[in-house]
């Protein structure tokens, strides 16, 4: 998001961490309810249109969403989505996704609460390295031609009993509506949520075997230093890195693999 469309997320983040702060707000309630606002966005492009259009008074499309939303949904989602739609955004569809990312906000705010924000994230990680690996599940889960249902049930039967439920909620909902993403799009926006969450950056090491716990303290406390915040570790182990290890932080890679040093002085010799 660019322009006003970020000042309007950051202004939603805010209300919505103030809203989701009282434990008495039902915040897998609210995961629901903001998914359905989702959904109803995604579907009608001419509502989406007017909520965002800056030729209206802000207090005339809160109105709107409020006649619309009150009788669906709950008072603390009629508020938010009120709120939201006061203020500017550059795209219509800026506000969708930005009521897709609350929505999912709030099912890790359940998994905190819980006690299972940890493993929430490092089962959205997981989940997303077997789909990288495995061709046939990405093109099951994401076959536009097979129903929501089929690849809701192909989930839970994934995941059931084997993962937290918040974790099979976000991935249901991901494969269900996915939004134009592609699944490991998706799980990675998850992922980085579920890191925000706890104000902590994701990098994921790939090493070519495990490292000990020691080794991961280290690097852990180095990258915290380096990054100036806490960094959580998403670990995974490929042969073919052949030693090092190599660490990915967004759009950033410090590699210091053997294979990596191999291939930079092979380029060298050849140049």
């Amino acid at each position: 998001m660019n322009g006003a469309s970020r000042e309007a997320l950051a202004a939603a983040r805010e209300r919505f961490n103030a809203l989701t702060d009282n434990t008495s707000v039902d915040a897998t309630k609210l995961a629901d309810e903001l998914a359905a606002v989702t959904a109803l966005l995604d579907r009608e492009v001419s509502l989406r249109r007017v909520l965002t259009d800056p030729a209206q008074p802000g207090e005339a499309k809160a109105e709107l969403a409020g006649r619309l939303l009150g009788e669906q949904v709950g008072g603390e989602t009629v508020d938010l989505v009120s709120g939201m739609v006061r203020t500017r955004w550059s795209r219509p569809r800026d506000l969708a996704d930005a009521v897709e990312e609350l929505a999912a906000a709030a099912d890790l705010v359940a998994a905190q609460r819980a006690g299972t924000l940890d493993n929430v994230e490092d089962e959205l990680f997981r989940f997303s390295r077997i789909v990288s690996s495995s061709p046939e599940l990405r093109s099951a889960l994401s076959d536009r031609n097979a129903s929501t249902t089929a690849k809701a049930d192909l989930v839970r039967r994934l995941l059931g009993g084997r993962a937290e439920g918040v974790t099979e909620r976000l991935v249901v909902r991901l494969v269900t509506q996915p939004r134009g993403r592609s699944l490991e799009a998706g799980l990675d926006e998850l992922t980085k949520l579920a890191a925000a969450r706890r104000d902590r950056t994701v990098a994921v090491v790939t090493s070519a075997v495990p490292l000990s716990d020691q080794q991961k303290q280290r690097l852990g406390a180095a990258l915290a230093q380096l990054y100036g915040r806490q960094v959580h570790l998403n670990l995974d182990v490929d042969p073919e890195v052949l030693g090092g290890i190599a660490v990915r932080i967004g759009d950033e890679v410090i590699n210091g693999t053997i294979a990596d040093r191999l291939d930079e002085a092979a380029r060298r010799m050849a140049g």
